[in-house]
């Protein structure tokens, strides 16, 4: 520590300048830390924890444009290709090379939120989120002012090491800058990005999503290390996360029954399996809106929601889909016997 940093201090006091007075004093906490005095670090930090804007308490920090996300540890169902870049990012960062910054790319309900929250979790990290939307100002100029105001916060925190950075839908303000409908103020964003990009601190781990990437500004792309797609999920893949998603689920609704072959048909004979952040929200409401005395009825819900004109649960149909007799039973609560009957003509 300068004479400098008491003399700003002071000065930034003076002048109510109350923001550079908190960059300034978690600095000074910043090099107390580096020599190996932590307790004074800790203090000094301690002292600034009551101030509402960007400062670190117990190595946490919000702001007007960060927010901290939660996340639990229940393993995010992936397919083998996807998980492996995930593995490589993990890696990556472990190995201290300078290896950073990373930009997860796909369609909307394809996991890219979810992942960044189990890659926090596996690096035992806190994760912080940026809502590019909210950076947005009317104002001339002031777009890019808080790029850089984020930057600064983001390359001043005392525990770098400690922390995941997610830029949500960063296409808000990265789209190609020819095809931007204000070109030279999101021109102005994008370039920042670009410089701010350059100069993030390398403990720093920051992962950008979007799902836009056709429109993605080229030379932004070239800032990140990496690039994964998401959007690589075959219907083996979907059958495979549809099953964990239910088994999940069925873990907080007792009264449901479980009865994979029925499920993993019905899954099978949708026209086209949605990603999994819609196949989620599928299941999930089917055993919410279900019977409760009836075990299996959100299976016939189900089914229902995911083929177009099943009228009055045709058994016709039922039959040609590959249900089995005892399979439809269980669907319609029709007895076998009857069943059989009924697609005989009897």
């Amino acid at each position: 520590m300068k004479k400098k940093n008491i003399l700003n201090l002071i000065r930034y006091h003076a002048e109510k300048n109350d923001l550079q007075f908190r960059n300034e004093a978690v600095d000074i906490a910043r090099y107390f830390d580096s020599i190996g005095d932590h307790q004074l670090s800790e203090y000094i930090m301690s002292l600034l924890s009551d101030v509402n804007t960007f400062v670190p308490q117990n190595e946490s920090f919000e702001s007007l444009f960060f927010k901290e996300i939660e996340f639990n540890a229940d393993p995010l169902p992936l397919p083998k290709s996807i998980a492996d870049d995930i593995k490589g990012i993990i890696n990556a960062v472990n190995h201290h090379v300078g290896i950073n910054k990373f930009l997860f790319e796909g369609p909307p309900g394809t996991g890219k939120t979810e992942t960044v929250k189990q890659v926090a979790r596996l690096l035992n990290r806190k994760l912080y989120m940026v809502e590019f939307s909210e950076l947005i100002d009317s104002k001339m100029g002031q777009t890019a002012k808080n790029i850089v105001t984020v930057f600064n916060e983001i390359n001043r925190v005392p525990f770098p090491s400690k922390l995941v950075i997610l830029f949500d839908e960063i296409d808000a303000i990265a789209l190609d800058r020819v095809n931007s409908n204000d070109i030279r103020e999101m021109g102005r964003a994008t370039s920042t990005i670009l410089k701010e990009l350059d100069k993030l601190n390398e403990d720093v781990v920051l992962i950008a999503t979007t799902n836009l990437f056709e429109n993605f500004d080229k030379a932004l792309i070239r800032r990140f290390d990496t690039v994964i797609n998401f959007n690589r999920y075959d219907k083996d893949d979907l059958i495979e996360i549809a099953e964990i998603i239910l088994n999940s689920l069925l873990k907080k609704f007792k009264n449901s029954g479980r009865d994979m072959k029925i499920f993993k048909k019905i899954i099978s004979n949708m026209d086209e399996i949605p990603n999994p952040g819609e196949l989620n929200n599928l299941i999930k409401v089917s055993l919410a809106f279900s019977d409760p005395n009836n075990e299996y009825d959100y299976l016939r819900r189900l089914l229902k929601s995911t083929q177009k004109n099943l009228d009055d649960m045709n058994l016709n149909r039922l039959q040609a889909m590959g249900f089995t007799l005892r399979e439809i039973e269980v669907l319609t609560g029709i007895s076998k016997s009857q069943v059989s009957r009924e697609l005989k003509g009897e």
